[in-house]
């Protein structure tokens, strides 16, 4: 038996497809293996299910483990156009039978088969069944780019000695799930209700499903709509709401011919069998038109002959029609190329990824595709706001039911400055038309532009978005974007304000400096939460909340501070607005000397609460601002070392997978080792990575590779998730369930919880194992985190270079900049969108700098200029040519 590539974990194992995309042969029998069960609340979903994203610009398929697909898509609000809901005889999709007459194989597990083989890829889901004679290999992706689809092939192959006739039924359902947190009402209030999943449940029956058959006997179109509907769908006049009253259109055609038969009836086609043998395989469907109810669904049926050891391939498109897309031209599109669009799908994802080669350690490289993958497959669009977003995801979005925080699709974006600008500026106006007048961002958004309805006013969100700003313009050169024009939120109606990106964003600093501004300590205040929400809440007594969020001081907002508002300062200043840039700077300054004094001679406190209440962060670490003291280089050389000495041992060695958020743990209610109460938080540990490697360049790389997906496999190869994707916490050592995620113990006891002597919802509402992966934080982190690790900063001039990838040879590429390192030579280059002269300063070892002989720059020789211990180049670029450049050693 060969051995597994590092990081495989338990249930399979990573491999490289056909084209050498990475992927995930997914190997585990779900039913029988009780290491598949997940410890989580099963009123949401199967406790066996192991979910893979299959997504584009678009969508997000949510593929099962099972075989089956969910599809979200965001315009109107977030949900899925087809619910797996057994209970009521939904399946969701994707998925199909072959047929003889007599015996039949599903892509549904087990599938009646001899092997049901699963790999995860690159934007698709690839289920290979052998049995009864025949083998099926069904592959369903998501065409990369912004299409609102996926395709589904099938390959049939006869392994008999004689020919057959065959029938495949093709099966998607159109049972909708919206995922609005209005769900959640009766949660919020206390009171007892109905769990949130049956209220979206009543909300999804309310309406009824009309189909027309499209013509040609190319398929079928479904709608939904609400026989007691008063409104009207106007695009130009959308208002905010929890729900979407007008769902889009969803259809199933047959790309590759005419589709035999059709139904619309699945409750017939499946019967009392079920999902794994339906009463009606073995009968042509029915050509019905006529459902309106929980019954609907989409079946087409494919007739065919095979001879011996011949192969068929059927072809399918199944999707929804929203504003600006119609189903006409779509199925045009695909069926004049629907034999090449898979291999030019995974081309494509294979051209805009970013890569770090290191030839001793290839999983690296695997890992950073896989997160490239990841983070833009998750991507989906919002017509409220005409944007894309990279929603936070996980239970957030997909149990909760919200985008939220704001901060979080602010980080999300950051990697995508290096490869794809466009989903950058998507964000930032995103971002940008939720901004209050006053400059806050709110928290959240739920259903279709509705601001989510919370108390929490974090004080840090502004700080997100400058950086982003900043970092992207100062990356690009791309200064036309501040001359946007952004029509501010509600976004309709003839009194909107429409106004500049360049307003906003001062706005928006006006409101971290004025409003929010600092305290007697001069600290940024607190408000009522930082990046950790549960700072305040869950931490102190509801009765000190108000005082604290008029006097409370956050040091890591006032670390964060100390960089952000310098790399605010270097684009103002890149654009020649001088006089603001220096007064922001030296704001950033004040922030920078306040952080200081909190410097305990172990590390720095974290929060100034009350009078009465004092500091916290004094008897013990909180990991949040340790990093961007040393990043807004708040601290002296020797107090770095020590913080740097204390973080590695108090929270980095205790821990297999990434440093924990405390050294030990609060005295409060949550579970010691979970969430808040030090658990391990990638977005955390994502700013530490690049903060170890200022200090110490193999402490960096080390926590790099132990905050991966590779490690927690091989640490915790028996815990599912966090092997191809995760959530945004992992439980640390401190808890008795190391590896995993948040869960309340009454998931594992099955001891129902009592509310007010009433059960409320089940065991527990929510856990974090409820949905334990598609959080992006994961994903993003380790992406930049690279860019940091191989030194990049850039400022007015140009490009400042400062390796710090402990390697001898490695090469890292995006579409913006890259750095190739070797015994004998350091070069790079630079492509920005605007054409210019830049300056770059490459920071060498002394070993390097003593050997330089000479640099070539756009590939001619150039004079050797050394200030200190950096190399200084000059050079030009153009549009499609970048700026190159080599420092040769001798």
């Amino acid at each position: 038996m060969s051995k597994k590539e590092f990081g495989s974990g338990y249930f399979g194992e990573w491999v490289e497809d056909e084209f050498d995309l990475p992927a995930y042969r997914y190997k585990c029998d779900q039913i029988n293996d009780p290491k598949a069960i997940t410890p989580m609340n099963e009123k949401w979903r199967s406790n066996k299910e192991h979910l893979h994203q299959v997504g584009n610009d678009r969508l997000v398929g949510v593929a099962s483990n099972y075989g089956y697909i969910q599809v979200r898509q965001d315009e109107g609000s977030p949900k899925y156009l087809n619910e797996f809901n057994p209970e009521q005889g939904q399946f969701a999709g994707g998925f199909g039978y072959l047929t003889d007459g007599a015996n039949h194989l599903s892509t549904y597990y087990p599938g009646n088969a001899d092997s049901f083989e699963r790999i995860f890829g690159i934007g698709y889901i690839r289920k290979k069944v052998i049995g009864q004679g025949y083998t099926v290999d069904h592959n369903i992706f998501a065409p990369f780019g912004d299409d609102p689809v996926l395709v589904s092939q099938v390959k049939i192959t006869n392994n008999r000695d004689t020919p057959v006739d065959l029938r495949w039924i093709e099966y998607w359902g159109c049972h909708m799930y919206q995922f609005s947190s209005s769900s959640f009402a009766a949660v919020l209030t206390g009171k007892p209700g109905k769990h949130p999943r049956d209220n979206r449940h009543d909300f999804s029956n309310k309406f009824k499903h009309k189909f027309e058959a499209i013509p040609n006997s190319l398929g079928l179109q479904e709608s939904k709509y609400l026989e007691d509907q008063k409104e009207s769908y106007d695009p130009t006049y959308l208002r905010p709401t929890f729900v979407d009253n007008f769902p889009p259109k969803t259809f199933l055609i047959s790309l590759d011919a005419k589709a035999d038969a059709l139904s619309t009836n699945s409750k017939v086609f499946f019967g009392q069998g079920g999902v794994e043998i339906p009463d009606n395989v073995n009968r042509k469907l029915k050509n019905d038109l006529d459902s309106i109810a929980d019954e609907s669904a989409m079946l087409l049926e494919r007739i065919f002959k095979l001879k011996p050891g011949e192969s068929q391939v059927l072809s399918f498109l199944y999707g929804y029609i929203p504003e600006g897309f119609e189903l006409e031209s779509l199925i045009i599109k695909y069926q004049q190329n629907y034999t090449n669009i898979f291999e030019e799908s995974c081309q494509q994802w294979n051209s805009s990824k970013m890569e770090l080669h290191i030839q001793e350690e290839p999983w690296i490289n695997r890992e950073l595709f896989w997160h490239y993958y990841y983070l833009r497959g998750a991507m989906t669009y919002d017509n409220f706001f005409k944007e894309h977003i990279l929603s936070q995801g996980h239970v957030y979005q997909y149990i909760i039911g919200f985008q939220g925080a704001a901060r979080d699709p602010l980080q999300h974006a950051l990697p995508f400055i290096y490869s794809d600008p466009n989903i950058v500026k998507n964000i930032i106006r995103y971002t940008l038309k939720t901004v209050k007048k006053n400059g806050e961002i709110p928290w959240g958004i739920t259903g279709s532009g509705q601001i989510l309805p919370v108390p929490i006013k974090p004080s840090d969100q502004g700080l997100w978005l400058l950086w982003l700003i900043s970092e992207y313009i100062l990356g690009t050169r791309d200064v036309d974007i501040l001359d946007e024009e952004i029509t501010r939120y509600p976004c309709y109606g003839s009194r909107v304000e429409v106004i500049t990106v360049r307003e906003i964003i001062t706005r928006c600093y006006n409101h971290i400096t004025k409003k929010i501004g600092t305290g007697k300590h001069g600290l940024q205040r607190l408000s009522n939460g930082d990046w950790n929400d549960n700072v305040i809440f869950g931490h102190i007594s509801p009765e000190n909340h108000e005082e604290i969020k008029k006097h409370g001081e956050s040091v890591l907002n006032a670390s964060m501070a100390s960089f952000v508002l310098k790399t605010y300062s270097d684009m103002l200043n890149y654009i020649n607005e001088n006089e603001a840039a220096e007064s922001v700077l030296n704001y950033s300054k004040t922030q920078k000397e306040a952080v200081r004094a909190q410097w305990t001679g172990n590390w720095v406190r974290r929060a100034w609460l009350t009078e009465a209440l004092g500091w916290i962060g004094d008897d013990l670490m909180w990991l949040e601002p340790q990093p961007w003291a040393i990043i807004g280089n708040a601290l002296e050389h020797d107090q770095k070392s020590i913080l740097v000495k204390n973080i590695d041992e108090l929270v980095r060695k205790p821990s297999k997978i990434g440093a924990m958020l405390l050294n030990k743990g609060l005295k409060v209610d949550s579970p010691l080792g979970q969430g808040p109460n030090g658990g391990i938080w990638p977005s955390i540990n994502g700013t530490l990575i690049w903060a170890l490697s200022l200090v110490n360049r193999e402490m960096g790389w080390d926590e790099w590779k132990k905050n991966s997906l590779a490690y927690h496999a091989e640490n915790f190869p028996d815990v599912w998730y966090g092997t191809w994707s995760g959530p945004d916490v992992y439980n640390s050592s401190l808890s008795k369930y190391p590896g995993q995620t948040a869960f309340a113990e009454p998931v594992l006891t099955k001891k129902v919880v009592p509310a007010d002597d009433e059960v409320v919802l089940g065991y527990e509402t929510i856990n974090w194992t409820d949905f334990p992966v598609f959080n992006l934080h994961p994903h993003a982190w380790p992406l930049y985190d690279v860019t940091r690790l191989i030194g990049i900063t850039f400022t007015p001039e140009g490009v400042e270079i400062r390796p710090t990838l402990p390697q001898d040879n490695y090469k890292f590429k995006s579409t913006l900049i890259g750095l190739e390192k070797t015994k004998t030579s350091y070069s790079g280059w630079y492509s920005p969108e605007k054409e210019g002269i830049w300056k770059l300063s490459v920071e060498l070892p002394n070993k390097d700098l003593e050997n330089v002989d000479s640099i070539l720059i756009n590939g001619n020789g150039s004079e050797l200029t050394i200030m200190g211990n950096r190399v200084i180049l000059t050079g030009v670029n153009k549009l499609n040519k970048p700026l190159s450049w080599e420092i040769k050693l001798k």
